[in-house]
């Protein structure tokens, strides 16, 4: 069963060719949903050490966190391919 964890932001890697699928409208909206009812679905992260972690699921979500100024996002620690 997975278990949520708790992230640091600063230590998750978005892939450069996952950047490029983000809508700004749709960070907003989230952002705006996450003010009223919290985040509702974890993101997913394959670790790759202790401290840092790459981005599998979830972008526009890890997106409106990070314009809502949070610092930490929960998540699930999933094993995927590798991009």
């Amino acid at each position: 069963m997975l278990r949520i964890h708790k992230i640091r932001l600063d230590g998750i890697y978005v892939p450069v060719k996952r950047k490029k699928t983000l809508d700004a409208a749709r960070v907003q909206a989230l952002a705006e949903d996450m003010l009223m009812n919290g985040m509702k679905i974890p993101i997913q992260l394959r670790p790759v050490d202790g401290a840092r972690h790459v981005f599998v699921e979830g972008l526009h979500r890890l997106e409106a966190a990070r314009s809502l100024g949070d610092t930490e996002i929960a998540a699930f620690l999933v094993q995927a391919q590798k991009h």
